[in-house]
């Protein structure tokens, strides 16, 4: 029964990454160089090697010119000119309403305001004609997305959860926001940047780790990690904040509220990451308290499923980088 479930984990570990970057957000930008003429830059995530189905949508009577395009890591970039007037009328992103994705949008005119937005399932079109403001309110939405779809940076946690003592969690849990934090700052305002593939690694990495080092606590097997997780906790914080970074690097942040827009991303990702940390807990009251049920082959279990899982997760990024 133990090899069934743990067959499962595994199968269930291969999934995850596909459904993990749906979310990661599209990015439209339009530059007027010179009256009607604009330089357009569309970013849209790749799932599994394949470009989602979405698809810019202008006012009647614009035409593109010069089209290129260039992918990246997960991501494809297309650029081409657009001769339009982009005073009046909609843009929309076809295909939208069949994903997670958010798409930012900006128009940046000679006359007239500048304009921006976020466009979602619930919201498709921006109105060309309707002065709008930076959407700086939407990061803290991205901030949540990003934690509670970003499936290796919840098993870290649920890891970090699984090691330490309850009187440890508070300061484990605020070495990993410290960290994670710092990093991000340094990443989005001072330039300072990770090469992709081997954070991504490293991340998978420590998420194996954590699982090994929960096994050992499980067995009563007492290591340097469990006496002092916050010092896990704040080195790969330290990383994971690189891969934070990564969910700003396809959209910016707004000009004049770079700050305001990185602190409430920030504040999101807190928020997914202390509900989520809460819900875990609830689930252990409810099991141990309500339904009587023994909590020690729950945490033997979780702690394997979240070594196998981050040992795949490795394996697989390091052959993605050979290959």
């Amino acid at each position: 029964m133990n090899r069934l479930l743990l067959a499962l984990l595994l199968l269930f570990g291969i999934a995850l990454p596909a459904a993990a970057h749906e979310v990661r957000p599209a990015y439209l930008e339009l530059v007027e160089t010179e009256p009607g003429r604009f330089a357009v830059t569309w970013k849209q995530p790749i799932l599994d090697g394949r470009r989602l189905k979405l698809d810019p949508v202008f006012p009647d009577g614009c035409t593109r010119e010069r089209d290129r395009a260039e992918a990246g890591a997960g991501t494809l970039v297309q650029r081409w000119d657009l001769r339009c007037d982009l005073s009046a009328g909609h843009i929309a992103i076809e295909g939208l309403e069949r994903t997670l994705t958010d798409a930012f949008v900006r128009v940046d005119r000679l006359a007239g305001d500048d304009l921006s937005a976020v466009l979602r399932p619930g919201a498709l079109q921006l109105d060309l004609s309707v002065p709008t403001g930076a959407p700086t309110a939407a990061y803290f939405r991205i901030g949540v997305e990003h934690i509670i779809f970003g499936y290796d940076h919840l098993l870290f946690v649920l890891g970090l959860v699984l090691l330490v003592r309850p009187r440890q969690l508070l300061a484990t849990v605020t070495a990993f926001t410290l960290a994670h934090s710092i990093t991000l700052a340094a990443a989005s305002l001072g330039g300072i940047t990770l090469p992709g593939p081997p954070v991504e690694i490293t991340i998978a990495m420590s998420i194996a780790l954590l699982g090994a080092e929960a096994i050992y606590r499980s067995r009563g097997r007492e290591t340097l990690s469990q006496r002092k997780p916050w010092l896990i906790a704040f080195g790969f914080g330290l990383i994971h904040g690189f891969g934070f970074a990564g969910a700003l690097s396809e959209i910016g942040l707004p000009t004049g509220a770079e700050i305001l827009a990185l602190l409430l991303f920030n504040l999101g990702v807190e928020a997914g990451q202390v509900a989520f940390v809460c819900a875990i807990l609830l689930v252990a009251y409810l099991a141990t308290r309500l339904a009587r049920l023994p909590l020690a082959p729950a945490r033997h279990l979780a702690a394997y499923m979240i070594g196998i899982i981050g040992a795949f997760w490795a394996i697989e990024r390091i052959v993605n980088v050979l290959v």
